[in-house]
């Protein structure tokens, strides 16, 4: 499904921000993505989508991540962006999530169908007519992933998807992540999170891959995440 040979990427030359990344990601895998602040979670996924130009391959299905495929690879990939704000940015919810439906083709009904199956799966669909600037951050945050479950896309991109959310907002997530069969990548800080809708993880240190393995391993392993300047999940943190 996603190939990485050889990828690197830096904003300055000489400085990598990511150094030669290799790694397969298998239909129907979902990957927790790890690492420190700076560890370069965020710059992944944007180079994966295209935004950044990088050194080397990265292959999603058949199509190389490239300006030519751009159209493609966007179709294949659903991005939860980790500032709400950057994603909402039409005047009610609903006219945020029906947006990429109908650019990608979809009749206004189809957008419509496709929005309320979204709003329902997320259990907000008393958000459907609000306008985004009199809701709170957590409900922005909920509408945000709802925009991306409506383009059904073939794998989905979440960047800290349960930040700013209260604890029963971030179990709706946990458990429609879990729900999805859908090929997945999620960064977060939340190793809980990621313990419960992961189930491999790489974890990433100043570009590199440091370590990608079963999740359990990796999260329970307590030297090598506090070499990584990380700590344990919350629940294993007393074994």
């Amino acid at each position: 499904m996603i190939c990485f040979e050889h990828v690197s990427f830096g904003y300055e030359k000489g400085k990598p921000v990511l150094e030669d990344l290799n790694f397969i990601l298998q239909d129907g895998e979902s990957v927790g993505l790890i690492g420190a602040n700076g560890a370069g979670k965020s710059t992944f996924m944007k180079v994966l989508l295209g935004l950044l130009p990088h050194e080397g391959t990265i292959l999603v299905d058949e199509y190389e991540v490239n300006t030519k495929n751009l159209k493609e690879i966007r179709r294949k990939l659903g991005f939860v962006l980790q500032n709400s704000d950057n994603q909402m940015f039409m005047p009610t919810v609903y006219e945020d999530i029906a947006f990429a439906p109908l650019n990608y083709g979809m009749t206004k009904q189809e957008a419509e169908e496709a929005a309320d199956t979204a709003l329902e799966k997320l259990g907000i669909t008393a958000l459907k007519h609000r306008h985004n600037h009199k809701i709170s951050g957590g409900e922005k945050r909920m509408a945000a992933i709802a925009t991306v479950l409506a383009m059904n896309p073939d794998v989905l991109l979440m960047d800290e998807p349960t930040s700013a959310l209260d604890p029963y907002n971030r179990r709706i997530i946990i458990n429609t992540i879990s729900s999805l069969e859908k090929t997945k990548i999620i960064t977060s800080h939340d190793l809980d999170m990621i313990m419960d809708t992961c189930q491999r993880v790489i974890l990433l240190s100043k570009g590199k891959i440091a370590a990608d393995g079963p999740a359990r391993d990796i999260l329970s392993n307590r030297e090598l995440l506090e070499a990584n300047r990380m700590e344990l999940p919350l629940r294993l943190q007393g074994i």
